[in-house]
């Protein structure tokens, strides 16, 4: 009999996310959470409202985390972990704040950290420090009361995350008709940020760009060993909320399908990379607009799956985890990747993804 799996010297798994309104008296409240100090227009976030309360004024985030969760207790329980595990949110119930203190409460000591965004930015990750940092500091005697917070590292080339997605474009294909199939382009997509914030993104600058066109490359190249076919692809963004003036990454998708038809070409997949399950971007930025630009266009489109609660992806939290305790307590780790990067850092370098408002303490760097 295999002995049970070490976690020490971790007592806890903190899961960390987003948030999003649970029904429709949340959602102002909720995207003023989300843009506080940005300096979004009212009237832009009355329009991206508009988005929520086409599904009853509730994002599917918090239910995919509540999935996630199960899944993801069911899979230590089965892997003999017994291991407390926890959530909290950075812009919605449950708060990191109130989770930080219910950690403390239970006497918690030190917690790994799995984030739901995959990629180095400061709003993917550094943002997500901050937050930490803050719940940590609110905690009734400070830091020094707080659990001990490390974050996991980053996964976005993880085969337990790329793999499902991988299943997802082969089956999107598949749906195609058979006459555009073989000729389909794919179309990788994920959150549109500032230009600045994705030049300064990681310890050197353009990590952002570089992850999601690695994840890319192996896809296809995944793709290419199960079909014969080599996919056209290419990397553009949904869901640009920033004030006109500012820079943000382009292609948008609607435009890029725009692209693709003037072009000649038979079908698109668009491809979520940049989402782990179906985010509001996901369901309304694809499903609902770059979907009725298809149609409109006559460009025959489909959208694949996204990670969600995979038992694949579900699994890697697992491997990351005991990884990390391994490496915590001094150990030689074989750490699982895909792609040209490589496994990534445990703790984040100095100056890594700066927040451009100013300097701000965050945990779980170097």
């Amino acid at each position: 009999m295999s002995s049970q799996p070490d976690v020490a010297p971790y007592d806890a798994l903190l899961l960390v996310s987003f948030g999003g309104p649970e029904g429709p008296d949340d959602v102002v409240p909720f995207l003023e959470n989300v843009t506080r100090g940005r300096g979004i227009p009212r009237e832009r976030l009355e329009e991206v409202g508009e988005h929520y309360f086409l599904f009853g004024g509730r994002s599917p985030i918090n239910d995919q985390n509540r999935t996630f969760l199960a899944a993801l207790r069911a899979d230590l329980a089965e892997a003999g972990i017994d291991l407390p595990v926890y959530w909290g949110n950075r812009n919605w119930d449950p708060y990191l704040t109130d989770t930080l203190a219910q950690m403390t409460a239970d006497g918690v000591t030190r917690a790994a950290c799995f984030t739901t965004s995959a990629y180095s930015s400061w709003s993917s990750c550094r943002q997500y420090r901050e937050n930490l940092f803050d719940a940590a500091s609110a905690v009734p005697g400070g830091l020094e009361k707080a659990p001990r917070l490390d974050k996991l590292r980053h996964y976005f080339n993880h085969p337990g995350f790329v793999e499902p997605v991988v299943d997802g474009v082969l089956a999107a294909l598949a749906d195609l008709p058979d006459d555009v199939r073989d000729g389909a382009h794919l179309a990788f997509v994920t959150h549109s940020i500032p230009t600045t914030m994705a030049e300064t993104s990681g310890p050197e600058g353009g990590a952002y760009v570089a992850q999601h066109l690695d994840v890319a490359a192996t896809v296809v190249s995944r793709l290419r060993e199960e079909t014969g076919a080599d996919h056209p692809h290419e990397l553009v963004y949904c869901s640009r909320s920033g004030a006109p003036h500012v820079p943000w990454l382009e292609p948008d998708v609607n435009d890029h399908l725009r692209a693709l038809k003037d072009a000649g070409a038979p079908a698109v997949v668009m491809v979520p990379v940049g989402f782990v399950s179906d985010h509001m971007e996901v369901i309304y930025d694809l499903d609902t607009e770059a979907m009725a630009t298809a149609e409109e266009l006559g460009l025959p489109a489909r959208r694949s799956a996204t990670a969600g609660a995979d038992q694949r992806f579900v699994a890697a939290v697992r491997d990351l985890l005991l990884e990390r305790a391994a490496v915590e307590r001094g150990e030689d780790v074989v750490r699982a990747s895909t792609g040209e990067l490589g496994p990534l850092w445990d703790a984040c370098p100095v100056g890594c993804c700066p927040n451009a408002r100013g300097d701000r303490p965050a945990l779980c760097g170097a």
